[in-house]
């Protein structure tokens, strides 16, 4: 997880197709382009292994790791 003194990259989600595949592939292909490799590979496993439970907890986790605007 990213350390809380880590400025989270800006990513722009708000306003894109809100398919959670597509959000997840934005947010990950954010965090990469910032050099935050394990960051991005941490995030896809948290969603797709079951921790997050619904498209809002989804969302959550991905505020965790990106600033969303």
């Amino acid at each position: 997880m990213m350390d809380i003194f880590t400025e989270k990259p800006k990513c722009r989600l708000i306003g894109e197709n809100g398919n959670i595949f597509n959000l997840v592939s934005i947010a990950a292909n954010t965090l990469r382009s910032h050099g935050f490799r394990d960051e991005a590979e941490e995030l896809i496993n948290r969603i797709w292994s079951g921790e997050a439970l619904s498209y809002k907890h989804a969302i959550n986790i991905i505020g965790e790791y990106v600033e969303i605007i």
